[in-house]
């Protein structure tokens, strides 16, 4: 392992050994980032922040008016659960899905919300295909955002072949 040359100015010029502790022990493979390890920390950083930024961003009740958002702009017509009858007949549907009935020659969606608008959204086979499509084109614009993210993530790593490792101690990036 190569020796570094004492700092004369930064971060390690201002470092105080007489402050720091007792002096750790530490073999030269410990100061060395193995290979393999290194190569996956990259992905293991973006997917953990992706999975916290996507967690931390909607709420289900956010979720679920989104949803409701693209239901009334594909042209589902909403029905309040106002009465006794509307609420029972509501408590009687699966929440947050589709259910697809027949009436007649009509084939009709329906879509029950007891949690945010406690209504039921009410649409033909052609509001379902706007829907469909619009949350298709949703999905896309959100995995295209997610790609920029991570590519602005990865532009914005830190390589330095200059950095001192044993500067912080071993074993934090293993």
């Amino acid at each position: 392992m190569k020796a570094n040359p004492p700092a004369t100015s930064g971060p390690a010029a201002d470092f105080d050994a007489s402050r720091a502790g007792p002096p750790v022990r530490a073999e030269p493979a410990d100061l060395e980032p193995s290979p393999m390890s290194m190569k996956f920390v990259p992905g293991v950083i973006a997917a953990l922040s992706m999975a916290l930024a996507l967690a931390a961003c909607t709420t289900p009740q956010e979720r679920v008016q989104q949803r409701e958002d693209l239901l009334a702009a594909a042209g589902f017509a909403v029905r309040p659960a106002n009465t006794a009858a509307r609420q029972q007949a509501l408590g009687r549907l699966p929440p947050h899905h589709f259910v697809q009935r027949t009436h007649g020659d009509t084939v009709v969606y329906l879509y029950a919300d007891p949690l945010v608008c406690d209504c039921l959204y009410l649409g033909s086979q052609e509001a379902y295909g706007r829907y469909r499509q619009e949350r298709l084109q949703q999905r896309l614009l959100d995995q295209q955002q997610q790609i920029a993210d991570e590519q602005q993530m990865n532009a914005d790593r830190f390589e330095d072949g200059a950095w001192d490792w044993g500067l912080w101690g071993p074993g934090f990036y293993r």
